[in-house]
C-alpha cells in the first residue's frame, strides 16, 4: 500500500436551520474546493441567538484532504 499524507483544515459552517445543516454546508462547500476531501469531525456547535430565539447555527470542523504539495 502506498503511503499518503493528509492535511486537517478548520471549517465553520453556518445555517439557519440546524447544526446538522451547518456541518453539510460547509463539507459541500470544501468538496468544491479541495480534492480527496476524506473526514469531517465536528469540534464545536454554537448558535446565535436574538431576544432570546435562536438565529443561525453554527458547526466548527476539522476537515482532512489528501495532500498533494510540492516544496
Amino acid at each position: 500500500m502506498a503511503e499518503s499524507v493528509y492535511k486537517v483544515i478548520e471549517l465553520v459552517g453556518t445555517s439557519s436551520e440546524s447544526w446538522e445543516k451547518a456541518a453539510a454546508a460547509a463539507v459541500m462547500r470544501a468538496g468544491q474546493s479541495l480534492r480527496d476531501l476524506r473526514i469531517a469531525e465536528v469540534s464545536s456547535s454554537t448558535c446565535r441567538s436574538k431576544t432570546g430565539n435562536v438565529v443561525a447555527y453554527r458547526a466548527k470542523l476539522k476537515v482532512s484532504f489528501k495532500y498533494e504539495g510540492g516544496e
